[in-house]
């Protein structure tokens, strides 16, 4: 009996020991995953930065094209900050929700100094005086020398100063305006907000494919954006009734291409799926 208890009691030590030394193996794989878990969040919150800096790029360029037209001090378009949440969604890929500042809240007194500017009455003028010099009527070339003289001083001295060559025309600002244009013809006036919207979503888009590629996107999941203007604006703010939802989208596999260079960054722009809600 006495043998049998030993052995019994010897079982009984091994099999703790055995089971003490499997333990750290089998904790390792929740470990593993935990790290994982960990490298992913911070990858979502690098992206969350990048787009955060695309969106306050593209609200930079339009914010700088609009001071050149109203000639007005940097500290009157200051804007609020972008804001980004990115979430794997299991099954689908990564999606980020995008909140943009609002047009209205940020850049109303811009809008209003041009008109206080009257680059209303610059283009009137300028028409005015296309059809006196054709017309030839020295009488007609009388009476708008007179009204050049009532008119705002500012008004004449845009009119006459020279075209700035070194001026950058990629973000279309009012010294790169061709010397028979002027700041009222600036597509911009036409539509700012659709402009501020454009400018905002390219910025995204090459985000998109420039920074994407640590998120681990399958080929048959999706890396999607939804960029929305920001609701918290005053009251009185006019509303902004283009002010939908934008969905960027874009395939996994075509993301592998693009970083694979088997597609040009043309045809990745062309991929990304754009929805509008």
């Amino acid at each position: 009996m006495k043998r049998l208890a030993s052995v019994v009691v010897a079982g009984a030590v091994a099999g703790t020991v055995v089971a003490g030394m499997a333990a750290p193996a089998s904790a390792q794989q929740p470990a593993t995953a935990s790290r994982a878990v960990v490298e992913q969040r911070y990858q979502i919150g690098q992206m969350e930065r990048l787009l955060e800096g695309a969106v306050e790029h593209g609200v930079a360029i339009i914010r700088d094209h609009l001071q050149d037209l109203a000639q007005m001090p940097p500290d009157m378009l200051l804007s609020d900050n972008a804001h980004a949440r990115g979430f794997r969604l299991e099954g689908y890929g990564v999606f980020f929700d995008v909140v943009v500042p609002s047009f209205e809240t940020s850049w109303t007194v811009a809008l209003r100094t041009l008109d206080q500017n009257d680059l209303g009455l610059d283009s009137a003028i300028r028409t005015l005086q296309s059809h006196v010099k054709t017309a030839g009527d020295p009488d007609l070339e009388q009476a708008l020398k007179r009204l050049e003289l009532q008119v705002n001083p500012a008004v004449l001295a845009r009119r006459s100063a020279p075209v700035d060559p070194g001026a950058r025309a990629a973000t279309g600002s009012t010294a790169s305006v061709p010397a028979d244009k002027t700041p009222a013809d600036d597509p911009i006036l036409a539509d700012p907000n659709e402009a501020y919207r454009t400018e905002v979503t390219q910025a995204l888009k090459d985000t998109m494919l420039a920074h994407s590629s640590s998120l681990g996107i399958g080929p048959n999941e999706w890396l999607t954006i939804a960029a929305k203007g920001n609701d918290d604006r005053p009251r009185l703010a006019p509303a902004d009734t283009g002010s939908n939802t934008r969905i960027l989208r874009l395939r996994g596999s075509d993301l592998a291409d693009f970083l694979a260079g088997k597609i040009s960054r043309e045809e990745a722009l062309q991929r990304i799926e754009t929805r509008v809600f």
